[in-house]
């Protein structure tokens, strides 16, 4: 089983045994200033919340989304991934 695959299934079982979906998640991510606009794109129209760090070299982005499941947070958290420099919190 390769490393993503292992950090999946670690965070579905985490999820599943101290959540009680459906729920407000809050998903919360930092990103180069310059490469903000590719989180936007993924999440217009969703609830979300974007500050600029300190010097202005970073973003953080908080998305507030109710999910169904497991399975649904971890499906927006594999969205982000081809984002350069994205951090996931």
């Amino acid at each position: 089983m390769g490393d993503n695959e292992e950090k999946w299934k670690k965070l579905k079982h985490l999820l599943d045994n101290h959540e009680e979906f459906p729920l407000k998640y809050y998903f919360k991510f930092i990103v180069k200033s310059e490469n903000i606009d590719e989180l936007n794109e993924l999440f217009s129209g969703e609830e979300t919340d974007i500050k600029d760090s300190k010097n202005g070299n970073y973003k953080s982005f908080t998305l507030t989304k109710t999910v169904a499941s497991s399975d649904e947070v971890i499906e927006i958290y594999k969205k982000t991934q081809g984002i350069e420099g994205l951090i996931s919190l």
